[in-house]
């Protein structure tokens, strides 16, 4: 019988997301997160997923506009969101370990 994946919530968040490529981010430890933007229909979304990825290798792109409109930089703020380079507060949805891959998604904050 298959064994089922195991998956974790994290509280443990990492303390800044920093671009280094389209669609790439890194976080404090060099690990590499990439971004996709979800259309939930109203709040933005933006989901990472941490990914063995060469840091500086730029080999995974997305459109030009939705690498442009993304902040340079999120940083960890209250233990709960994340504030970006542009003064935006992003709320964690959710952040979970499936087997030994992370997956985090951020809202938008109305009051941003």
């Amino acid at each position: 019988m298959a064994e089922l994946p195991s998956t974790v919530p994290l509280t443990l968040h990492p303390i800044y997301l920093r671009i280094r490529g389209p669609s790439i981010y890194e976080d404090e430890n060099q690990r590499t997160w990439l971004h996709l933007v979800m259309d939930t229909g109203g709040d933005l979304q933006v989901q990472l997923r941490q990914v063995n990825h060469p840091s500086g290798h730029n080999g995974i792109t997305t459109s030009l506009l939705t690498s442009s409109t993304m902040p340079s930089m999120w940083t960890l703020h209250l233990g709960s969101q994340y504030v970006d380079s542009m003064g935006q507060f992003w709320c964690i949805v959710h952040h979970v370990k499936e087997d030994d891959m992370e997956e985090m998604i951020l809202e938008l904050m109305d009051d941003s």
